[in-house]
């Protein structure tokens, strides 16, 4: 049975007391290797001491006492003994490989490389070590857990440093590790934790909750008796064997309380927190079933983590009563397997021999994974850290897809954020949503319980507008890595054609300089990876033509010293010009752009009627400039290839376009009122509506609308979907 863990620093813990817990839960470990680990670890650090002045291996032997603690696997232990051999003392990877096995060698070297780095400010070292760890964490999970055992010691002995470094080391913690214990479901090291950093952070808050809490100590345990009788009493009378824990809160959670609602101590009523455990599932209902039946439940306060567990794999339920007294009293129900996971999280899916098992420690592999990803698109540290920052804090409610799985993201997110959540291409490609079959904006809020159908289209694309709709950290990342792709593409495109016009002006180019190696020397000389960067380098501005070309050997020799500035500064000048005519074309009035050119006489053509977000193409027609049909169109397909030409739809355009939608219904008094009353309530204006009845007491209805692109289309189509008496709606 799963017991609360003890995270104490203790100053006399032996290798044999090692052993001997160890050999309680894994009783066939390599006690050998063990003892072999603390003695390389004694060895090593021997002479060394700590800031409270006691031997330094008393440190390693609390972080592997720890891991026992949350039942790790032999090789977490190990590299918890040894962890920081490499960091500190004369010790190298090899030398753990040798002695010990290269999986404990990797985790060591894991641990070494998160806190080596050494940067400019505080932030820039916060945000690199994070994104060190979490590619640590990627390659072996047990890194983190062994680092979050590491930090709770250190935590554990922080009065023994300068104040500074207190709070230095308390607000890291906060940010990073509270986070990653919580989403890696290791709630007992997340409150010891917080009520650790809020006692170095907060030290006046943290001492006097503590002496608040005590004042009352003696008649809140007989409160917690009697409470704790009458549950087991009643529980029993339906024959149901239940171990029943109370405890107060701890403090952190009290303090939250406190700041969230804006009072004090004496105010605060559910201070107590109930656990039932049971033995299974059906049992857990029951148990809340008499619990409800016995005490008054709170409304609006009853949530089921089992039927929909956490991200984190969490599950339990939790109710709030009045109890004995008029007490407020917070109950968590589950069964001995769910609190051991709730205690320790991912560390209770380790397999003592094999290391991981499948099923919630896969799904947390999964989300690391995902990270690393991540990681590989950004460029700024600071960035990756707000953005995982973000995402470890996603608990807040729960949404369903139509299929009826289950996500859980943060308050406030929107069904942009849910898009993202789903799949980054479901997110680029989101035009609209559907919430409990009703067409929403992107931006509207989403509720716990709502279910969410995303629309996409292939042509849409994220924008900066985008970013003020998404809340989530994932959702906005990737749209920031989309907007900087795009960007980049265009920077590219600029540069190489500045770059070729620039070498014209010395009767060279760009495939000249490939093959006499001049583009390999330029991207040596200015450090660059790829001629690729070297053009983004120029369209972005970062370099200047001038300073490329009077690096380029070949062209020095052709060009008379005297006239070379001369040149140079043709060039510049050309790069100047052309650099805003680009600015200027995107900003031009116009809705259509043919061929990457505005200012052509362009109509759009009756047959389709294409609208933005439909894919487009131009058609030379003779005397009349060049009309825009939709890709799909019929009579593009009749028309010769020669005289077709590449269109798309100008971003920087606001016009609202207008459209035909054909609506089906039953054949009901009121029918077209309402159908037009839910269209203008979205904000849409029609120009002009048809009815008539058909033969089979059905009415048909053409509707005359302006929208401003394809997805306030689709918004329209789902708003009048909705309606019970429409049949069917569908654009002509």
């Amino acid at each position: 049975m799963h017991r609360p863990l003890d995270f104490s620093h203790e100053r006399d813990v032996k290798v044999e007391d090692l052993v001997r817990r160890v050999q309680a839960y894994y009783p066939d470990a390599d006690f050998v290797m063990l003892r072999k680990a603390f003695h390389f670890a004694d060895r090593a650090h021997k002479g060394q001491k700590r800031s409270s002045g006691e031997s330094y291996i008393t440190h390693p032997l609390n972080v592997a006492s720890t891991l026992i603690k949350l039942r790790m696997d032999l090789d977490s232990i190990i590299a918890g003994l040894l962890h920081d051999t490499i960091e500190d003392c004369d010790v190298t990877p090899e030398d753990i490989e040798k002695e010990f096995s290269e999986s404990i060698s990797q985790v060591v070297v894991g641990l070494t490389k998160i806190s080596k780095i050494k940067f400019k400010t505080k932030e820039e070292s916060q945000a690199e070590n994070f994104r060190k760890m979490v590619v640590a964490m990627a390659k072996d999970l047990r890194v983190i857990i062994v680092k979050l055992a590491d930090r709770m010691h250190n935590m554990r002995t922080l009065q023994y440093v300068s104040d500074e470094k207190q709070k230095k080391i308390a607000q890291e913690t906060l940010d990073i590790y509270v986070p990653l214990a919580s989403r890696l479901g290791i709630n007992s090291v997340k409150a010891e934790l917080e009520d650790l950093c809020l006692r170095f952070l907060k030290p006046e808050t943290y001492y006097k909750l503590a002496e608040k809490v005590a004042m009352k100590k003696s008649e809140r345990e007989l409160y917690i008796k009697s409470v704790k009788d009458e549950m087991v009493e009643k529980l029993l009378s339906y024959s149901l064997k239940v171990e029943v824990r109370g405890r107060p809160k701890h403090f952190y959670s009290i303090y939250k309380k406190m700041i969230s609602r804006g009072v004090d101590f004496e105010q605060i009523q559910d201070i107590l927190a109930f656990r039932l455990i049971v033995s299974n599932i059906t049992e857990c209902y029951k148990a809340l079933g008499i619990i409800h039946s016995s005490f008054i439940p709170i409304p609006g306060r009853f949530k089921d983590y089992i039927a929909i567990p956490k991200v984190n794999n969490y599950q339990s339920l939790h109710t709030t009563v009045i109890g004995p007294g008029a007490e407020r009293i917070e109950i968590q129900i589950r069964t001995h397997d769910m609190d051991e996971v709730a205690e320790t999280g991912v560390a209770a899916h380790w397999k003592y021999k094999e290391g991981l098992v499948s099923g919630s420690t896969k799904s947390q592999l999964q989300w690391v994974e995902e990270l690393l990803e991540f990681n590989k698109n950004v460029e700024s540290s600071s960035e990756f850290m707000e953005a995982v920052k973000s995402d470890l804090d996603s608990g807040g409610i729960f949404i369903f897809t139509p299929k009826g799985d289950v996500r859980e993201l943060r308050y406030g997110a929107t069904p942009l954020d849910f898009a993202y959540a789903i799949h980054t291409e479901v997110g680029n490609h989101c035009v609209g949503a559907k919430v409990n079959s009703k067409m929403v904006p992107l931006k509207y809020t989403l509720k716990s319980g709502d279910s969410v159908e995303i629309l996409t289209s292939k042509t849409q694309t994220p924008s900066k507008d985008w970013l003020k709709i998404a809340k989530t950290g994932r959702a906005q990342s990737r749209i920031k890595q989309w907007l900087h792709k795009v960007e980049r593409a265009k920077h590219r495109e600029l540069g190489q054609e500045v770059f070729e016009k620039s070498l014209k002006v010395f009767s060279t180019s760009i495939k000249a300089l490939v093959k006499n190696g001049d583009i390999e020397r330029i991207i040596r000389e200015f450090k660059l990876k790829s001629d690729d960067e070297l053009f983004i380098s120029i369209g972005s501005g970062r370099l200047q033509t001038k300073t490329i070309l009077k690096s380029i050997p070949s062209i020095k020799d052709k060009v008379v010293d005297e006239n070379f500035e001369d040149k140079i500064e043709e060039i510049t000048t050309f790069s100047r010009k052309l650099s805003r005519s680009v600015k200027k074309k995107s900003n031009k009035d116009n809705a259509i752009i043919v061929d990457g050119m505005d200012d052509l006489m362009i109509r759009v053509a009756k047959c389709c009627n294409p609208i933005p977000g439909d894919p487009i193409i131009g058609f030379v027609t003779r005397g009349r400039g060049i009309t825009v049909h939709m890709k799909k169109c019929n009579v593009i397909d009749k028309v010769s290839v020669d005289r077709c030409i590449p269109a798309d739809w100008n971003e920087e355009f606001k016009f609202r376009h207008p459209v035909n939608i054909k609506v089906i219904t039953h054949d009901k008094p009121g029918i077209l009122s309402q159908i037009s009353k839910s269209i203008n309530n979205i904000g849409i204006n029609i120009k002009s509506a048809m009815a008539k009845s058909l033969l089979d007491k059905k009415g048909s209805f053409i509707f005359e609308i302006e929208v401003k692109d394809y997805s306030e289309l689709l918004k329209v189509i789902g708003c009048i979907e909705g309606l019970s008496e429409v049949i069917s709606v569908h654009r002509i």
